[in-house]
C-alpha cells in the first residue's frame, strides 16, 4: 500500500467519523427536543446512527490494520 493509498483510507475514516456524529447529534436532538410528539422518528433515525456509526468503524478497523501493516 502507498503512503497515498493509507492517506485516502484515512481521509475516509475521518468523514466517516464526521457523518456518525452528524447522525448521532441528529439523534440527540430528537431525544433532548422533539419527545413525545416525534416518537415516530425514532426508529428510522436510531436505524440511520448505527449503520453511520457500523461505517466507520468498518473503515476505521481498516485504515488501523493498514497503517500497522505499513509500520
Amino acid at each position: 500500500m502507498t503512503p497515498e493509498e493509507l492517506k485516502g483510507m484515512q481521509k475516509a475514516a475521518r468523514k466517516a467519523k464526521r457523518i456518525a456524529t452528524e447522525r448521532a447529534g441528529e439523534l440527540h436532538d430528537l431525544v433532548e427536543d422533539r419527545l413525545p410528539a416525534a416518537y415516530e422518528d425514532i426508529p428510522a433515525l436510531a436505524q440511520a446512527t448505527y449503520d453511520a456509526c457500523k461505517a466507520w468503524a468498518e473503515v476505521e478497523a481498516a485504515f488501523q490494520a493498514a497503517e500497522a501493516e505499513m509500520n
